[in-house]
């Protein structure tokens, strides 16, 4: 069995892809809304100043838009995927460019940045690659909405949204 198909991880990648969407079908609704995702195995959070009735809306369009065929809805530029892929390259890039003992280090800082920089630009299709082929799955069969609950903590509104699946 592939490890992307052991139930545990199948059914988070379906959720972050969903997350995503419901993400993205927000903020086309709202271009200036301020929101964050969080998927788990039971569904996704979201953080952010947000209805429940508009985030119920939008994770049904999501889902349906998903089944739909669009699977760039499952895809997020700001995703933690892309974060964490931009961190690595950077970091490796800076390394390797630190590695040379031609120069000082103090004369080495522009090769260091440029070698960040280039890091940090080549992570961007990369964690998009990494998001559509591994972080998620447009895999919407049998899958359903379940109950959404909004909790409050401080200013924070956090909707909990629950995904089912039947036969999964």
């Amino acid at each position: 069995m592939n490890i992307l198909e052991i139930p545990f991880i199948a059914k988070i990648r379906r959720n972050h892809a969903l997350e995503h969407a419901t993400i993205h079908v927000l903020t086309q609704h709202n271009p200036r809304l301020q929101i964050i995702g969080r998927t788990t195995p039971g569904g996704f959070y979201l953080y952010g100043q947000v209805g429940t009735e508009e985030v119920k809306a939008s994770a049904l369009e999501a889902l349906s838009r998903l089944r739909g065929g669009e699977r760039q809805l499952a895809i997020h530029p700001r995703c933690g995927t892309n974060l964490a892929i931009a961190g690595v390259l950077a970091g490796l890039s800076s390394f390797a460019a630190m590695w040379r003992r031609t120069k000082s280090r103090f004369a080495r800082l522009p090769q260091v940045l440029l070698a960040a920089t280039a890091g940090v630009i080549i992570a961007q299709p990369i964690g998009f690659a990494l998001q559509m082929h591994i972080t998620t799955s447009q895999d919407m069969n049998g899958v359903t909405i379940g109950k959404i609950t909004r909790l409050r903590k401080g200013k924070m509104v956090i909707h909990r949204v629950e995904v089912k699946s039947v036969n999964r």
